[in-house]
């Protein structure tokens, strides 16, 4: 088989279910959890007809029982776990693995969900893989298998709602969140051999945020947005640094860091959006730390995008908000956009402009700045976008419910 760089294909996690394309997050990649790239470019306008749309690739759907509403859906029948590697110039199938078959011990949300939520990601040589209660796994480009890691855990998720928090990656470390009903724990991997580092024991209920590794004042430290506490850890030692109470359930959406602060949100019951001030450690609930915070207008499912001092928030519902990142005054406030939208897939930023993936099929691209300005939107028919879409080198990926289109560059 050839060698294959990270440029060459894209890669994507399923149970013959839903996944979106990984998130790079090589060395050279220090964008501290902004979800937007200065550098980037994409097409501000396309349609399925034109060159706009080079390339569009079946995927595979969910396997199993759809199960009733909300969740529990998929469980207690048999799945395999695949990841499927694509050439990003054709589309094509390169490789696809099998990292598992097993039967799942709970089910999904119907509607949102799958035994693939976790998204993968990279460092530009290998590509980690976590599939939570079924484990982790290493591949090089090429899909050969590194290592595979179980940690001995069947998640216990709120309502069956299914796991979902995506991995992080720093250095030589992989960290993962495990937040359930019950036993929740931390833990950070080795991703040269998927050894345990340290992992650390937690008081939470079912989250699926992200976990944010930054740097401030020369250490090195991992952000977990959670429930009951904000907590950060060093992420050398697992030592817990500070920890933070305010945000409600449910957190889903991934802090992002500027400038010595770091921002949380919540969107389920008591929302709330904070901004808190890195320096000082134990708990800084109530203190000063706590530069300032918002209850309205805030994303239940969706991750902010942070640029150029400001900080865009989007509501499933489809609210778009504008913040000062300094004093937490809007720029503008939920400003709805031109039609009823609803939204599950995180906003992208690049080249100056916001991509927002509808439940709807269309993708809206607003202008960033202090004003709400819609650029354009581009109506992909019968396509249903929740996972969040992907840019690189000028094309824009995004992944709907049975397909994966690339859009613009060569």
């Amino acid at each position: 088989m050839e060698n294959r760089n990270s440029w060459a294909g894209l890669f994507y996690s399923c149970d013959l279910g839903r996944q979106s394309v990984p998130y790079d997050r090589r060395p050279d990649r220090q964008d501290s959890g902004t979800h937007t790239d200065p550098n980037a470019t994409a097409a501000a306008c396309w349609n399925t007809t034109s060159r706009g749309a080079d390339c569009r690739s079946a995927i595979p759907s969910r396997g199993g029982r759809q199960g009733g509403p909300g969740g529990g859906a998929g469980g207690q029948i048999e799945h395999k776990f695949l990841v499927i590697c694509l050439d990003r110039r054709t589309g094509k199938v390169s490789w696809q693995k099998t990292a598992r078959v097993a039967t799942p011990h709970e089910g999904y949300h119907r509607t949102y969900g799958s035994f693939a939520s976790n998204s993968p990601i990279t460092d530009g040589k290998h590509l980690y893989v976590s599939f939570g209660s079924r484990g982790v796994y290493c591949y090089d480009l090429n899909g050969k298998l590194v290592w595979e890691k179980d940690l001995g855990v069947q998640m216990r998720i709120r309502l069956q709602f299914g796991e979902g928090s995506a991995p992080a990656l720093d250095q030589d470390r992989i960290f993962l969140t495990f937040d359930q009903e019950a036993g929740s724990f931390f833990v950070v991997l080795d991703k040269r051999t998927g050894k345990e580092l340290w992992r650390a024991e937690r008081d939470e209920p079912s989250s699926w945020s992200t976990p944010l590794v930054i740097e401030h004042a020369g250490r090195s430290q991992v952000v977990v947005s959670a429930s009951r506490k904000v907590r950060s850890y060093d992420v050398e030692t697992g030592k817990l640094i500070w920890e933070c109470a305010g945000l409600g359930s449910n957190v889903i959406p991934a802090p992002v860091y500027q400038d010595g602060v770091v921002f949380v949100m919540s969107g389920h019951r008591d929302p709330k959006l904070m901004a808190i001030k890195l320096g000082k450690e134990g708990d800084l609930s109530g203190t000063d730390a706590v530069l300032w915070s918002q209850t309205r207008g805030l994303s239940y499912t969706l991750s902010p995008v942070l640029h150029e001092g400001k900080l865009y928030v989007v509501t499933d519902s489809g609210q778009v908000s504008s913040f000062n990142v300094t004093t937490g005054e809007p720029y503008y406030h939920q400003v709805r956009l031109p039609r009823a939208y609803n939204f599950k897939a995180s906003p992208v930023g690049a080249n100056g402009k916001l991509y927002l993936a509808s439940e709807e099929g269309d993708v809206i691209v607003l202008k960033l700045g202090e004003k709400f300005e819609v650029v354009a939107t581009n109506t992909l028919e019968d396509q249903m976008f929740i996972a969040s879409p992907l840019i690189a080198d000028g094309q824009l990926f995004l992944r709907s419910q049975n397909w994966l289109y690339c859009i613009g560059g060569s």
